[in-house]
């Protein structure tokens, strides 16, 4: 391991190791209340008094999870990678999240009984690995130190229903991936080389109550019951977002521009503020598994664990919030999300397809589309779970189909630097009461590609967003905040369609319960003058 650690230390851009001597024990089982035994690796560094870090996941405990730990053990901690109840080796069953705080909390009391444990305890870990550090942050105790929450949010379940949609392809791929833990090595290769071609046609059946056995050979419970969208009961078991202003640990906040999380992650962070904590937020270009994401939460997550533990001789940054600005390709540092020294200015979408500071004629005749869910607008890049889907691409064929429509501003004189939230009010009519509306900032550059910036989608049924006169109702859809610098010479853009997927599950337009529906049935949508981008600017 002594070659693949120097490099990755290198990867990760790490300090020289405080230590060269990780001795590993494997197997470790560790009791829980009920019974089960849970197993961990204990990665243990040969120097005194070095303090935890516990990451605690359900993908399994192999060579790139014992690198990482190997890694961060060289640094000067002892690390235990435990395997979630009922994956890999552990006893139990595997009911995401159900389980999670007992867990957690049972094997922080098992380190605090360990001869070599110190007192000191950090967790680590993105994604699912960061939600179970909320699960058992609350009640931690005093030993917990410092937390790394990567990409992550303490609840799953606005994200899971984003928009008032469905997360399609976050939730069937995470499926997937979980059930492929499980199989033969082999048969798992053959899937990935072959593009995952049983994923797809999951993600394109109907009705979506059967998807799971497409795409995995097997029902997945966790997955029917959040197609039947239990209440709220089920949820509040499983979600710790009630809980965020009892923890006292300092946090640490890393997310992507394009993740699937984002929103909901600086929901947390706004919480803690709000509860009078510092929390340290940085937000990169990245997706949900960008190596770039990786490589960067490992060397912050570390410096951040040496500042609070130990003689805490090694200081993180100062500044509290550091964000990558898109478009001009620097970092910035900040004081506070959303930053002070804004404004929020509005963008209006003309029916003839230009964007500018004046809102249209109210009499103009409206933009249309129709958006049928036999053939379902795609989603292209933004936020997806998987890297090679997600991120920013160029979206021209995407703007060349009838069921999108695009609203372009004149060449920009000056520099726009948005900033903060983005959100927009489109007024529309509907030939139905069912439909998704799906609203996208872009940056076109003078060569005329379109690359997406941050984007958001809100589902429409009856008792929401009533309409008014003339059947006009207007629809407010809350998108991906961004940092980005629209360049002089660029052209801001803004779609406006039915859908993206299987980023968001189709709407079927009928109204039928999400996981039984079959019937399609499409809907014709009139966008009308006043629709408005609401985009925070740099003052």
């Amino acid at each position: 391991m002594g070659a693949v650690s120097r490099i990755a230390r290198r990867v990760f851009g790490l300090p020289r190791p405080r230590t060269r001597r990780v001795r590993v024990n494997r197997g470790l089982a560790v009791p829980m209340r009920d019974g089960v035994a849970l197993r961990a690796d204990h990665f243990a560094p040969r120097l005194p008094t070095a303090p935890a870090v516990l990451i605690r996941t359900p993908y399994g405990r192999g060579f790139l999870i014992s690198v990482l730990a190997r890694t961060i053990a060289a640094q000067g901690f002892h690390v235990i990678v435990q395997s979630c109840r009922g994956t890999h080796d552990s006893g139990g069953v595997f009911e995401p999240m159900r389980h999670e705080r007992d867990d957690g909390l049972d094997t922080v009391d098992w380190l605090s009984r360990q001869p070599w444990y110190s007192g000191e305890l950090c967790t680590y870990g993105p994604s699912y690995v960061g939600f179970v550090q909320w699960a058992l942050a609350a009640d931690a105790g005093p030993d917990l130190k410092a937390m790394a929450t990567i990409v992550t949010t303490a609840d799953f379940h606005d994200s899971t229903y984003a928009g008032g949609s469905f997360s399609l392809d976050a939730v069937l791929t995470w499926a997937a991936l979980l059930s492929a833990q499980r199989g033969p090595r082999l048969a798992k290769f053959v899937e990935l080389r072959r593009g995952q071609p049983k994923l797809h046609r999951g993600l394109a059946h109907l009705p979506l109550g059967e998807a799971d056995l497409v795409a995995t050979g097997e029902e997945v419970a966790f997955l029917r019951a959040w197609l039947a969208r239990p209440g709220a009961e089920y949820w509040a078991e499983r979600g710790h977002a009630t809980r965020r202003a009892d923890v006292t640990a300092p946090v640490l906040m890393v997310g992507g521009w394009h993740d699937i999380f984002l929103p909901w992650q600086l929901q947390d962070y706004a919480a803690l503020r709000a509860a009078g904590a510092r929390p340290r937020l940085t937000i990169g270009p990245w997706t949900h598994g960008s190596l770039g994401l990786v490589c960067h939460s490992v060397g912050e997550s570390i410096a951040w664990f040496q500042a609070h533990t130990g003689d805490g001789k090694t200081s993180p940054r100062e500044a509290p919030i550091r964000v990558h600005v898109g478009g001009a390709g620097e970092w910035w540092e900040l004081d506070d999300w959303p930053p002070a020294g804004t404004r929020t200015r509005d963008w209006f979408l003309s029916p003839d397809g230009g964007l500018g500071p004046q809102p249209g004629q109210p009499d103009a005749t409206p933009a249309r589309f129709r958006y049928d869910p036999a053939d379902p607008t795609p989603s292209v890049g933004g936020p997806r779970l998987v890297a090679t889907h997600a991120g920013r691409l160029d979206n021209r064929e995407l703007e060349a189909r009838p069921d999108v429509l695009t609203f372009t501003s004149m060449r920009l004189r000056q520099p726009v630097t948005a900033l903060g939230p983005v959100a927009a009010t489109i007024r529309v009519r509907a030939s139905g009461e069912h439909f998704d509306l799906f609203v996208r900032l872009c940056d076109v550059t003078p060569d005329g590609r379109s690359w997406n910036v941050c984007d958001g989608l809100v589902r429409v049924a009856p008792g929401r967003f009533p309409a008014g006169d003339g059947g006009v109702r207007p629809v407010r859809v809350e998108m991906w905040p961004t940092a980005y610098r629209f360049r002089a010479g660029h052209r801001v853009r803004v779609q406006v369609s039915g859908g993206a997927h299987p980023r968001f599950a189709r709407n079927t337009g009928t109204g039928e319960p999400l996981a039984t529906a079959t019937r399609l049935l499409p809907v014709d949508v009139e966008v009308f003058a006043a629709s408005a981008l609401h985009l925070t600017e740099k003052a």
